[in-house]
């Protein structure tokens, strides 16, 4: 899967690089946002077990994302991002506990189009620091602000408050709005030169893309998972 970006030399130069990768990226994110199955989850129209299947397929992203973070906290540039307080690892285990029951992981299985995900971070974001980044961004700022969308869902349509809800507290990262200028600080402060920022602004996209397979794949279920 190739995806590329239209922007142009001059936006990539002359605008802070924050700003480009979000304007670059906004098309892309409303239609991730607004997938079939992310419709019927933010409709409440799935059961419980429903929201598990995204639960679990997140286990294997954010798996792999942070072993990526372990690689990369020593590399120049990689290391300001490898940050402690956004790991969803240590919550995505107690929820699925909460949603699954004791023995999880034998019940739970990654979707092929998981499986793609996981395969295409390992190739770029161990390695290359503008990979990690690419796929840090595309999930961390995502859970971070629409995340707490489905958060308040599990509070008033499940009452789940606590565990099963856990990979949405982000409370360790402290004020949002602080926490999300130092990470525009960090994209508009790395010394990346016009390629490399466009190399950036396309992985990203397929970041993107990657993340909206997931979702399609789920919504072949949805029939089955739909609230009684």
């Amino acid at each position: 899967m190739t995806v590329t970006t239209a922007v142009t030399d001059t936006e990539l130069t002359e605008r802070p690089f924050s700003e480009t990768l979000r304007a670059s990226t906004k098309e892309i994110h409303d239609r991730a946002h607004h997938s079939s199955y992310m419709d019927a989850l933010l409709a409440g129209e799935l059961s419980l077990a429903g929201y598990g299947q995204l639960a679990a397929q997140y286990f294997y992203i954010y798996d792999t994302l942070e072993q990526a973070t372990d690689a990369m906290a020593n590399d120049p540039v990689g290391k300001g991002f490898a940050m402690d307080e956004l790991r969803r690892v240590p919550a995505l285990v107690k929820d699925l506990e909460f949603l699954f029951g004791e023995g999880w992981r034998d019940r739970i299985t990654p979707l092929p189009s998981t499986r793609a995900y996981v395969e295409r971070m390992r190739e770029v974001c161990f390695t290359w620091p503008g990979g990690f980044v690419a796929h840090h961004y595309t999930r961390y700022l995502g859970d971070l602000a629409g995340g707490q969308v489905v958060r308040s869902l599990l509070r008033k349509t499940y009452q789940v408050t606590a565990d099963g809800a856990l990979f949405y507290d982000f409370d360790r990262v402290g004020n949002p709005h602080a926490f999300r200028k130092h990470y525009r600080a960090l994209l508009n402060d790395a010394p990346w030169d016009t390629a490399e920022r466009r190399r950036i602004i396309d992985e990203t996209l397929l970041a993107f893309e990657l993340n909206i397979a997931v979702l399609a794949d789920l919504a072949k279920d949805l029939d089955a998972h739909r609230a009684a």
